[in-house]
């Protein structure tokens, strides 16, 4: 689950580069591949990657250095972490250089939206508006921030155990499908005629044991 945010105009220069719809199905796709994971920073990548936005000529931030954009594309640019919220000023600042460069149109930043609950700043969705204004006019680039809900770290691995029928269905190639009641000796159920027929034969020997009377010492 995401939410999409847009700032000065960010939605509009996506729209004028016809790459709304585009950009919609990459979160979707990041979302999917990333749900639940432990280790996001190689899926991220590889993500990117099949999408398209890492094969087109990656910016550099600053010459000289080897830091780059997580994903670039058509002047647009991705940045920004899962680890914590805080990483929306370092990714806000990576975008701003470039923007200041002339080198993107617009600047996408993930994040996440878990927090801590105790939190009295209210939900993310309002601390990213109030923090986009605060940070006006250091940081004044188009940009939109989508904020990502993807789970506890290891969900996606984690055995999830599933609830038993009420009842057993057994396909008996004499008598059809036939369903037997849940209980602990599922297992020793017959499968078949004949061995339905075995197993009454065994049920009637307990019970004639159970029914004779014991002999006298």
């Amino acid at each position: 689950m995401f939410e999409i945010l847009s700032f000065r105009n960010g939605d509009k220069i996506l729209k004028e580069k016809k790459m709304a719809k585009e950009v919609k199905q990459l979160m979707e796709y990041i979302h999917d591949c990333l749900f639940g994971t432990r280790y996001k920073g190689e899926l991220l990548r590889q993500a990117l990657t099949e999408m398209d936005w890492r094969q087109n000529g990656d910016t550099k931030i600053l010459e000289g250095r080897r830091y780059f954009y997580k994903g670039f594309k058509n002047r647009v640019a991705i940045d920004g972490s899962f680890s914590s919220y805080e990483a929306i000023q370092d990714a806000l600042l990576r975008l701003q250089i470039g923007y200041e460069k002339k080198k993107i149109d617009l600047g996408i930043v993930m994040i996440t939206s878990q927090r801590s609950e105790k939190s009295k700043l209210g939900t993310t969705k309002d601390l990213v508006t109030q923090e986009i204004e605060m940070l006006y006019p250091v940081i004044n680039l188009p940009v939109i921030v989508v904020l990502f809900d993807l789970g506890r770290p290891g969900e996606l691995y984690e055995e999830k155990e599933e609830p038993l029928p009420d009842k057993i269905v057994i396909n008996d190639p004499l008598k059809g499908f036939r369903s037997f009641p849940k209980n602990e000796d599922d297992h020793k159920l017959p499968v078949n005629a004949e061995e339905q027929a075995f197993h009454d034969t065994q049920k009637n020997k307990k019970k004639s044991r159970k029914a004779a009377p014991k002999e006298a010492a």
